[in-house]
């Protein structure tokens, strides 16, 4: 999504402040670029892409939108804390968290290391698990917000070589649903996007053989866009999702039927 030629002079998002994780490529800077082109300030999380970061907040800017840039690993709780806490004193409230930072060390089960199993579940669920504490303060504070986590359709049907994964994402899934449940009394909805397979790096290094498969198993015979998954984030974002929480929005082209 490019913001480039267009100025941001309003939207459904505007006034509100948004946190999103993983922000500098693919899903996450589709989300930060989207939420931001409809009036929310973003605060655009990465962990080693500062460059790739900055080009985020570059076009934000340059469109007349807000956007700072906080460096941290969410896996680390202490790290998060801080980030948090810098990041809400910059922003003045918190309205919307997106937890998408993640990451892969694909093997098959049986030769999958303590190690790769270990980083996976540590950023993909434990990360987000810190993000929602911390950001969760600060809603209850304030008596509404948006919590939006980013899951897969791997952890709904499993996947072959992806022990580790599949088993974060689906730790995704029962974490929001159990945040949704302590949450809601106090205006907090936690929901989930299960995105199929996206046209981002992660995919990138598939080889015409496997990709082949996977679009055969795609009911709509495609892969999706990182702005079809950022279309579905503003709108669990946005005033009109205010009466849902604790689902799974799938974005897989009927994969997940």
């Amino acid at each position: 999504m490019k913001l480039q030629n267009e100025k941001i002079t309003g939207g459904k998002l505007k006034g509100r402040t948004a946190v999103v994780t993983g922000a500098s490529r693919g899903i996450g800077r589709a989300i930060a670029l989207r939420l931001a082109a409809e009036g929310a300030a973003v605060a655009v999380n990465y962990r080693g892409s500062k460059e790739r970061a900055e080009e985020v907040k570059a076009q934000i800017d340059q469109a007349g939108g807000k956007a700072i840039l906080f460096p941290c690993d969410v896996a680390d709780f202490s790290a998060c804390e801080s980030f948090f806490k810098e990041a809400i004193e910059q922003l003045g409230r918190l309205d919307i968290l997106v937890n998408n930072a993640g990451i892969t060390r694909d093997g098959l089960l049986m030769r999958m290391s303590e190690e790769d199993y270990d980083a996976v579940l540590d950023t993909n669920l434990k990360g987000t698990f810190h993000c929602i504490r911390f950001a969760a303060r600060q809603m209850l504070k304030q008596k509404s917000g948006r919590i939006i986590n980013i899951s897969s359709v791997s952890g709904v049907l499993g996947n072959a070589g992806q022990a580790n994964y599949s088993a974060s994402k689906a730790g995704v899934i029962g974490l929001t649903k159990s945040a949704a449940r302590e949450l809601a009394s106090r205006g907090i909805t936690v929901n989930a996007i299960a995105p199929g397979f996206v046209n981002t790096e992660m995919t990138e290094g598939l080889s015409e053989k496997v990709r082949a498969s996977a679009e055969a198993q795609i009911p709509l015979g495609k892969f999706g866009e990182p702005e079809d998954v950022a279309e579905a984030a503003v709108f669990l974002a946005s005033q009109g999702a205010g009466y849902i929480t604790g689902q799974v929005l799938h974005v897989d082209g009927g994969m997940a039927m």
